[in-house]
């Protein structure tokens, strides 16, 4: 309402009426504009696959082996589609090579995506065959010798003889050491490279670690004469690879390890290898006695003394390489890598 004033001027009575204050027009430059945040924002498909990291670690994973399946299934078809001599060895080693391949082809995929460096998923270049590789083919080498050696003192294993002579010796030890570097890296890779890296984005290293330890052991299913003793041996020595992963910075030291023990496992002491038995052994040794101490068609990997050697393993390199963070440098070289650098 209005409001009434009296004034007195000049002898006589005003009476004054003072409006009530009235906001200004609006113009166009004062009136509100519209909020069109929503249609700024991310479309729900991009936030469903992306987060503040990238792509998001369960959808990397299922990426990385939507493509690594079928890759590996073309590259063990067109392997074994012809025969080139030696009961199959060559295509073994190409088969080997092909899943090699495939493992690596959807990291580089997936690394362009994410904008990652290769090195990150634990296999730097520059640390490619050098000190840490050799370190651990010598540990791999040591670890299944004191198995077998142990073996032999039990009375259940006997070297026998020589079952190799001249350029054949030469041969067959090129070969698989050749074949055996082929599947340290594929196995290596495709298990505690890139899938174990960005699995543990999400959920933690050690978390993830035991996932994958076991999915290594369950693979191990497919080979002839294994059994469910060797899967848990197996998975026990991936889960050991990771803590290798985890103190050195890198997959060399596992990888070494891992092509060094399956070479001693398979050419030098000649015993089955997870269930596994195939020509080009140096010795024509034997296992005998108990299955629970031998490991039966398994092989060592199957024996009870397995898990023995790997726990003194375990202890003997968390001494040697004690955790320092500082080491660990190639696997947290991202944000997304912070996962990694939790306390042990």
């Amino acid at each position: 309402m209005a409001e009434a004033v009296c004034r007195q001027s000049s002898g006589m009575s005003e009476l004054e009426i003072k409006p009530e204050s009235v906001p200004p027009p609006e113009t166009p430059a004062s009136k509100p504009v519209p909020d069109f945040s929503a249609a700024t924002q991310p479309s729900y498909a991009r936030s469903l696959f992306l987060g503040q990291e990238g792509l998001r670690p369960g959808w990397g994973v299922v990426l990385y082996f939507a493509m690594f399946f079928p890759l590996q299934w073309l590259a063990v078809g067109l392997a074994s589609s012809r025969d080139f001599g030696a009961r199959g060895l060559w295509s073994m080693m190409l088969a080997e090579l092909g899943i090699l391949v495939a493992a690596v082809v959807p990291a580089l995929v997936l690394a362009r995506i994410e904008g990652r460096p290769w090195g990150i998923y634990g296999l730097p270049g520059r640390l490619a065959f050098g000190k840490l590789f050799w370190l651990g083919a010598l540990w791999g080498f040591a670890g299944i010798s004191l198995l077998m050696f142990s073996l032999h003192e039990l009375n259940a294993f006997d070297f026998g003889h020589l079952a190799l002579h001249g350029a054949r010796i030469a041969k067959f030890t090129a070969f698989w050491a050749l074949f055996f570097l082929l599947v340290g890296l594929s196995e290596e890779f495709r298990f505690r490279g890139y899938p174990q890296f960005t699995l543990a984005r999400g959920i933690g290293f050690w978390r993830s670690a035991i996932l994958f330890a076991a999915f290594f052991g369950m693979i191990h299913l497919g080979n002839e004469g294994e059994d469910w003793v060797g899967l848990l041996g197996a998975a026990s020595i991936g889960l050991f690879f990771c803590l290798t992963l985890r103190r050195t910075g890198s997959l060399w030291f596992a990888v070494g390890f891992h092509a060094a023990w399956d070479w001693g496992e398979t050419f030098f002491y000649s015993v089955p290898d997870s269930g596994n038995v195939w020509p080009g052994h140096l010795l024509s040794s034997s296992l005998y006695g108990k299955l629970w101490l031998t490991g039966g068609t398994v092989g060592p990997e199957g024996s009870v003394l397995c898990f023995v050697v790997i726990a003194v393993i375990w202890v003997a390199f968390a001494r040697a390489y004690p955790a320092n963070l500082n080491r660990a440098l190639p696997l947290q070289t991202t944000a997304g890598s912070s996962s990694l650098r939790s306390s042990e």
